[in-house]
């Protein structure tokens, strides 16, 4: 029997993760907030405290109600004014052109 770590780690596509944690969706909401959902979704695992010290019921509620939030966060709000990712952290309010995400992206080795 796969342990709830084990079955995460069988998951990445939003869908798949809601889906598993039996959170309702709308599709329209993930199709352009995918990436902004699973990031804010580990941004809350990791300022979540005691989350190894719960049994797998336990940590299987508390991740739900964490991807739960995570996608009302884009159902109620913009990626833009979540600030989720650094280009949009760094653009202040300001608009984002395509250098400033060309500048984002890790350098070609």
């Amino acid at each position: 029997m796969l342990t709830l770590a084990e079955k995460l780690k069988q998951l990445s596509a939003a869908e798949e993760f809601l889906d598993f944690f039996g959170v309702p969706y709308q599709q329209a909401v993930v199709n352009v907030n995918r990436l902004h959902i699973l990031k804010r979704f580990y941004q809350y695992m990791r300022q979540e405290r005691g989350l190894d010290d719960l049994d797998e019921v336990e940590m299987f509620k508390k991740l739900r109600a964490l991807l739960a939030a995570a996608y009302d966060d884009f159902v109620h709000s913009t990626p833009a004014q979540e600030k989720v990712f650094k280009v949009f952290q760094d653009a202040h309010g300001k608009s984002v052109s395509l250098e400033m995400l060309r500048m984002s992206l890790p350098a070609k080795a």
